[in-house]
């Protein structure tokens, strides 16, 4: 008999893939899909339940089903898709726990594999050129996704210890990109002119969507437990990033950049909180040995070769090089009329 697989999160793009991925493999018997609102691509062959992971009735669909393995992907790295700073705690850390306590309970749950993120580790001028994994932030993150990571992160090596019979693995990924893939920091990058840090051209690594779904799928079948960074080889600066856009940049005070976001209509929906802003000034760095030599998992694409295929299927500009210009003016007044209101 085949197994039984539980994926959280399938609404989403990365999450609703992998269930459909997964469906497809013959080692799996069955595959049930769990959020709280109706998938947005068709998940042939997965069966979809429409449910909170908080409310007890996730201990009795694991319990009723037999679940063998359970894909946690319904962590939300920011408050605009979640109603706010206070629903995506709820969502992020909360649920996590209600998840894992359902998990606990149930004996037929024999592997549990978690989405985490590479802002974990945060981003600081302390850090060392690459994050190991038993590393520990030198900045802990106090704001954002970072902060619910560490907590997410915490309960799980929890259920680790009360669960020593559950193969318990954790990927911390690099940013994902790809064709069509849009978060927070793509929005950022695809602004008609990119405010950047001024003095700072920090390192940037990223991990493919088919990587990141690939390194999902791998885990599920036969990875070995642990925690482990994800990630293309090599780096990108942020500056090399933006000209591969072939977008223009301007650099701005942190201070500057961080009053943008409220102050240019353009901003709103891009992430300038002060974690990001961290991340735009002194970036990050993961060494992704154990990710090959332990977990067993290589990836397809390098960090410029992932990045360079999202770029490939990026949204076009659209700007002449006059309105460009004009843009760019427009910018370079706002951000004087913002020193200057920051010297009063």
């Amino acid at each position: 008999m085949g197994r039984v697989v539980l994926v959280t999160g399938v609404s989403r793009d990365l999450g609703g893939r992998f269930a459909r991925c997964i469906a497809k493999d013959p080692a799996i018997e069955r595959v049930i899909g769990l959020d709280v609102v109706p998938p947005r691509i068709d998940l042939a062959g997965v069966r979809f339940v429409r449910a909170d992971i908080h409310h007890p009735v996730i201990a009795k669909l694991i319990d009723d089903n037999q679940v063998e393995t359970v894909v946690h992907l319904g962590a939300i790295a920011t408050p605009i898709s979640a109603g706010g700073r206070t629903s995506m705690k709820e969502i992020n850390v909360i649920a996590t726990m209600q998840l894992l306590g359902a998990c606990q309970q149930a004996r037929s749950v024999q592997r549990l594999v978690v989405k985490s993120s590479a802002r974990i580790y945060g981003s600081s001028p302390h850090d060392p050129a690459l994050f190991v994994e038993n590393m520990s932030p030198r900045r802990m993150p106090r704001s954002g996704f970072g902060k619910d990571a560490v907590e997410i992160e915490g309960y799980v090596r929890g259920f680790a210890r009360r669960r020593p019979d559950v193969r318990v693995t954790t990927l911390r990924y690099a940013n994902l990109v790809g064709p069509q893939t849009e978060t927070l920091l793509t929005r950022y990058l695809e602004l008609p002119i990119v405010p950047t840090v001024l003095g700072f051209d920090p390192r940037l690594q990223f991990c493919h969507v088919d990587d990141a779904l690939g390194a999902l799928h791998h885990s599920t079948l036969a990875g070995a437990h642990g925690t482990f960074n994800v990630a293309g080889d090599h780096v990108l600066t942020l500056v090399q990033a933006v000209r591969r856009l072939g977008r223009p940049h301007i650099g701005v005070p942190p201070f500057v950049l961080s009053s943008l976001g409220s102050l240019v209509p353009q901003l709103r929906q891009v992430d300038l909180s002060a974690e990001q802003i961290s991340f735009l000034t002194y970036g990050r760095g993961l060494d992704t040995s154990a990710m090959r030599q332990t977990l067993g998992f290589e990836p397809r694409f390098t960090t410029p070769e992932a990045f360079d295929d999202f770029a490939n299927g990026s949204r076009p500009g659209a700007m002449n090089p006059q309105r460009a210009a004009e843009l760019e003016r427009q910018m370079a007044d706002l951000i004087a009329k913002v020193r200057t209101y920051a010297r009063r």
